[in-house]
Parts: structure tokens; sequence; C-alpha cells
């Protein structure tokens, strides 16, 4: 019974991320956003990140889901110089290869001016 049990909790946990990327794949057809690059809010760096926490992001699910309606193009995130504007920049790189964008079509460029948002331009 037990192992049941961890059999079925284990299942539940895998179909997590295929539940993210349909939700993602159905907003693809809703993305008609004019803009072409989407600000990352700072408030998502104040507190502890989690898929849910990055998927909440409007501009992430925007961006991820004009990225999915153009396969063979790359994903540029823009972020001020210095350390912590690179980690995140990376640690947003990682949270969109979770959510099913391969990490060879992000790239990452430090353009935006000192104390601007990160911003993710499909």
């Amino acid at each position: 019974m037990r192992v049941r049990q961890d059999n079925r909790r284990r299942a539940a946990v895998r179909a997590r991320p295929l539940a993210a990327l349909l939700l993602l794949v159905s907003l693809a057809a809703l993305a008609q956003t004019p803009s072409s690059t989407y600000p990352v809010p700072p408030e998502l760096w104040d507190r502890p990140r989690t898929a849910r926490a990055v998927l909440e992001q409007d501009n992430v699910k925007h961006a991820v889901a004009a990225a999915l309606q153009k396969p063979d193009t790359q994903i540029v995130i823009h972020h001020a110089a210095g350390q912590e504007p690179l980690l995140q920049a990376e640690e947003l790189r990682s949270w969109l290869a979770a959510l099913a964008i391969d990490s060879r079509r992000v790239v990452l460029r430090s353009d935006v001016p000192t104390g601007m948002a990160i911003e993710i331009a499909p």
C-alpha cells in the first residue's frame, strides 16, 4: 500500500512540469502583446524562487509563450552590469530551461543601465 502511494506521489511530481508546459503552450495563443521586451519585476528576486513564483510573473509567461511560437529564434535576457544582475539573469535562464525552453536558445546581454529591471526579449 505504501509503495503504491509513493508511486502516485512521484507520478504527480513528474506531471507538474508537463502541466506547466501545457499552460504555457495554451498561453502562446493568447500572447499577442505588442511589446517585444518583457521586464521582469524586481520583486521576484526579493523572495525564494519556485517554478510557481516564476510562472506567476505575467511578463515571464508572455515571453515564454512568444518564444514557444517561434522555436527557431533566440531569447535574449537583458541585464545590467555587475555580479548580482548577472546571477539573476543566469538563474532566469535556468528557470526558462525548466519551463521547456532550450538553454542554448537563451543569450545573456549586459546592456541595461544599472538599476534597471532585467528584460526578456523573445
